[in-house]
């Protein structure tokens, strides 16, 4: 199995294109303590030649000139990556499949709830059914993505519940209930090659809103851990000025405090920590911060573009 993280920043990049906060000037002036990265998504292989999306970001096109992994080689019109992955709605997840529209063919993977979504979004039609498959997986049953030859990839995939929040542009109320949706609204993915007898398992949470002793269990022994660091508070972005939302409001857990990301991963045995999904207003994006060295000091590692996360 190989992993590459092709983005690790929230919604927006890091520099978001409207921002004139200091990180974002510093990573648009070319600061190399400020580093570029784009919006979240990770590329996994069962042989280290065809790929499989988990999400579809925004930057995709960028990502994919960016990653030779991912480039043509086969045909005249052709491309690695197999299928797609998706743990949301969101546009952050789904915008980047527009992309994907040339008539190549790959399966899309994701929960009922999800797919539901794109069946009612006539543009993702572009996507046409003579060449993209849609299946729909099962919360919590682990399967194998086949590729486009109908081969298995040698890869366990699973999808399970973590908490969330419905998309933004789906939201239809503000009580807790309506914006936490439903079951298949914000999914987590494990991934584990099919033959592994040492039981290396990456589990990929880009978004999720609370620690549950569901979740604790689920992520207890992983190999790897790339879990939501969106936020350094839950208060960031209203303090700065930069929106009127928190991270709760968001569907976000905070990195720090007592109800944090940090402190809840302390009783968690994971053999690696990163984050990924970071909003340009967070701190830790700069390598020079008190809140980098923090992280640091907790074993904890911050993804970047191209990171390789291969367990």
């Amino acid at each position: 199995m190989r992993a590459v993280v092709l983005g690790a920043a929230a919604g927006g990049g890091f520099p978001q294109w409207n921002s004139n906060a200091e990180a974002c000037r510093r990573a648009r002036a070319g600061d190399p303590g400020a580093p570029h990265r784009t919006q979240a998504s990770l590329a996994v292989s069962g042989d280290g030649e065809r790929w499989f999306l988990i999400n579809a970001s925004p930057d995709l096109r960028e990502q994919i000139q960016a990653q030779a992994i991912l480039h043509p080689k086969r045909n005249l019109r052709s491309s690695p990556i197999e299928g797609v992955i998706l743990t949301g709605a969101d546009v952050d997840a789904i915008a980047g499949l527009l992309h994907m529209r040339e008539r190549q063919a790959f399966t899309l993977y994701g929960s009922d709830r999800v797919l539901g979504v794109l069946k009612t979004n006539p543009i993702f039609n572009v996507l046409s059914g003579e060449c993209v498959r849609r299946e729909m997986v099962p919360l919590g049953q682990p399967f194998e993505p086949r590729h486009v030859d109908g081969s298995g990839c040698g890869l366990s995939i699973e999808l399970f519940d973590v908490p969330g929040k419905v998309a933004l542009y789906l939201e239809t109320g503000s009580s807790p209930q309506e914006l936490a949706g439903k079951a298949g609204d914000t999914v987590g993915v494990e991934i584990r090659p099919m033959d592994d007898k040492a039981a290396k398992r990456l589990i990929y949470v880009p978004g999720c809103a609370a620690m549950t002793d569901g979740l604790k269990r689920r992520l207890a022994g992983a190999s790897i851990v790339l879990f939501d660091g969106t936020l350094w508070r839950d208060d960031e972005m209203v303090r700065a000025g930069l929106g009127p939302k928190t991270g709760q409001r968001m569907g976000h857990m905070s990195v720090s405090g007592p109800d944090g990301t940090v402190a809840a991963f302390r009783d968690i045995p994971v053999a690696r920590k990163i984050l990924v999904h970071i909003n340009n207003s967070n701190p830790i994006l700069l390598d020079d911060s008190v809140e980098r060295r923090a992280l640091d000091e907790e074993g904890w590692e911050v993804a970047y573009d191209g990171m390789e996360v291969t367990p």
